[in-house]
């Protein structure tokens, strides 16, 4: 199960997505969200699965890999569901002893399930096309102008580019473990989910101890080069737009506006939706 997250990784490629500036891409999974939350129709979510159909083509990352990171989060969409389904008031449609599954919980549920994929989706593919060096290039220069207001936007960027590069280290670390417990008799995989999550459990002093031993060498290795924050600093590939991100800008107002006026002036009514 490990092995399926796919947010935090890096598809290495050549693709018109790899070459991106990284704050076009920032912007426009920025967008995707935003737009996929406030736009909540039918139509809108078809565009949105066209917009994603469209950039996981152009990204060339094989569509299982990006997938793969959807069998993740199916048992926070089942208890996002089941919330929705008992816990919605509404028109009651099936009744289960004290509990109730309204319309509204059906369509709530339905809505979050749809917004949960394309968001994971969304996420992984800005995070397989983009290095974490180029996103906090991307996340610092693109929120320079918050320093003014004294918020350390270089820090910030760099404690997300370190958390997103140690999720693959933490996960070969997991599974470096598993396999040493599983020599040693330890079983991981037979049981309910129960069962096997307090399996787990014994994995977490030695995954806690490695995490820190890796933050420690890493903080050490900062301080022995000299690093003293992002006041003054330079770098060593500067961020410039090229042609290809000014017309990437455009394209995500021209799929900003799509999502409007598909959610204000198309209705599309489905015959499994309450």
């Amino acid at each position: 199960m490990l092995k399926d997250i796919t947010l935090g990784q890096y598809y290495p490629a050549t693709s018109i997505l790899h070459r991106l500036d990284p704050r076009v891409k920032l912007v426009g999974t920025l967008v995707f969200i935003i737009t996929l939350f406030a736009f909540g129709s039918v139509s809108s979510y078809l565009v949105a699965a066209a917009v994603l159909v469209i950039v996981i083509v152009l990204s060339t990352v094989p569509v299982g890999f990006i997938l793969r990171g959807l069998r993740m989060i199916f048992v926070l969409m089942l208890i996002t569901a089941l919330l929705n389904l008992f816990l919605t008031p509404g028109e009651p449609v099936v009744r289960i002893w004290k509990f109730q599954i309204t319309a509204e919980g059906i369509r709530m549920a339905i809505h979050m399930a749809v917004r949960l994929s394309f968001l994971i989706i969304g996420s992984s593919i800005m995070t397989l096309t983009t290095t974490p060096n180029q996103l906090t290039d991307g996340l610092e220069t693109g929120l320079g102008w918050m320093g003014r207001l004294h918020i350390p936007i270089h820090e910030i960027a760099m404690m997300m580019s370190i958390a997103l590069r140690f999720i693959p280290i933490l996960m070969e670390e997991t599974n470096r473990i598993m396999s040493a417990q599983k020599a040693r008799g330890a079983d991981f995989d037979s049981g309910g989910i129960i069962r096997r999550a307090k399996a787990l459990i014994p994995l977490l002093v030695p995954l806690f101890v490695s995490a820190f031993r890796r933050a420690n060498d890493l903080a050490m290795a900062m301080e022995a080069r000299g690093y003293r924050g992002g006041g003054g600093r330079t770098k060593m590939k500067p961020l410039i737009y090229q042609t290809r991100d000014y017309v990437s800008y455009g394209i995500i107002a021209g799929y900003a506006a799509a999502m409007f006026l598909t959610w204000k002036f198309v209705e599309i009514q489905v015959s499994f939706l309450p």
